[in-house]
């Protein structure tokens, strides 16, 4: 049931994502720090949906832990972007809250299959 949530969410963050790429590029024309953005954004889940087939336990905390660093890496660029003042704090906020809910949902997730391993 978890994974399915986190599935979910990952799936809903990669669409906001996607719209502020579209909107930084279009209106902002920032194509660098957005595309980073987008790359990082839409890994979490695609890394998710991979963990669904693994292989294994240990492909399965492989794959999450690849999700939790690109989740890790989204940060960054949200605040590169918000900090360089090509996202406003109202939707650095949003995206950072939702981003940190699935690293929170991700760390607990991995813990929780380490301790079945």
């Amino acid at each position: 049931m978890r994974e399915s949530i986190l599935r979910n969410k990952s799936y809903d963050f990669a669409l906001k994502i996607v719209e502020l790429y579209k909107s930084l590029t279009s209106e902002k024309r920032e194509f660098i720090l957005s595309k980073q953005l987008m790359r990082s954004g839409t890994s979490i889940g695609a890394n998710i949906r991979e963990a669904e087939f693994a292989q294994s336990n240990k492909d399965f905390i492989h794959k999450m832990s690849i999700a939790l660093k690109e989740a890790n890496e989204t940060d960054y660029w949200l605040s590169i972007l918000k900090d360089s003042n090509y996202i406003p704090n109202d939707s650095f906020d949003t995206l950072y809250n939702k981003n940190q809910e699935l690293i929170r949902m991700l760390v607990s997730t991995i813990k929780t299959m380490k301790n079945k391993a």
